[in-house]
């Protein structure tokens, strides 16, 4: 076989033949510079990518955290609310206020009426 013939294919369009053979000058100098624009924006959009994969790990971890909270501050509210319940329970505010001298009343309420006439 010619070594020509190797690197050369139909085209399927008009049936001639063309070259197709990987050339060097396209990667070069030239090719950056005139490439510049769309290299600059792929950049960014990576550095995009990878800010939005990290901001995203932040407040997945943000959640986590406050969810956790919430959760211990459910706890510390119930148990703060069984306890303020068993205190003022009737038995439980006399045992509390007697060392103040204070007694459950053993008779009824009465009515004081001003005896003195105008």
């Amino acid at each position: 076989m010619d070594q020509n013939n190797e690197n050369i294919a139909p085209d399927e369009a008009n049936g001639s033949a063309r070259t197709r053979r990987w050339q060097p000058s396209r990667l070069g100098y030239r090719w950056v510079v005139r490439n510049l624009g769309y290299l600059l924006f792929l950049a960014a959009l990576a550095v995009v990518y990878i800010y939005n994969g990290h901001y995203a790990d932040k407040i997945s971890r943000d959640l986590s955290r406050t969810d956790k909270e919430l959760k211990e501050l459910q706890y510390e509210y119930k148990t703060l609310k069984s306890e303020v319940m068993f205190r003022s329970k009737e038995s439980e505010l006399a045992k509390a206020v007697a060392p103040l001298g204070l007694e459950e009343l053993t008779r009824p309420p009465f009515v004081l009426i001003d005896t003195v006439q105008k």
